[in-house]
């Protein structure tokens, strides 16, 4: 549920920025029918919130050479929470895990790392992974293609429904 102070126009902010966080704060004024000061001051209030987290800038992995993703799971010896936490603090650790979530069902973990190669996730696998302490059980599956990734979130829509006519 959205907080009551967001409204029609911080969620166009919120939308246009997400796709593209270089906007210009008069580009992105105009885009949410604003002044520039009104706007840059709903911007700072979103920032100030946590609603903005923070500004990234996305690169490609096979530009860079990072073509292997795999996603791991990763089930635990035990589940007592001195060996989640070192879990989760070797995990922060390490570049090539791009995301981790703790999970329910088979695993305790799933975790999404990116390497150049195969060679490096068997170090990454071997070298660390299996190392940590705690760690009982290691699966891994490979992303053989991306069909989609999204880092926008789905914003709620502030449009009202139609009102339905009547037939008669």
């Amino acid at each position: 549920m959205l907080p009551e102070r967001i409204d029609a126009i911080d969620l166009r902010i919120l939308d246009r920025l997400q796709g593209d966080a270089r906007l210009t704060n008069v580009e992105l004024a105009k885009a949410a029918s604003l002044s520039p000061s009104p706007c840059l001051a709903r911007v700072r209030a979103l920032e100030t919130d946590g609603i903005i987290a923070r500004y990234v800038t996305l690169l490609d992995p096979l530009k860079l050479g990072l073509t292997v993703s795999v996603f791991i799971q990763v089930r635990l010896e035990k589940q007592i929470e001195r060996t989640l936490d070192v879990f989760e603090s070797a995990m922060h650790e390490r570049p090539e895990v791009m995301e981790c979530y703790l999970m329910t069902g088979d695993s305790d973990y799933l975790i999404r790392v990116v390497v150049p190669d195969m060679q490096a996730l068997e170090r990454f696998i071997v070298d660390f992974l299996a190392r940590v302490p705690g760690v009982g059980n290691i699966r891994s599956s490979f992303a053989l293609k991306q069909v989609k990734y999204q880092t926008a979130l789905p914003l709620p829509s502030t449009k009202k429904p139609a009102a339905k006519r009547r037939r008669g």
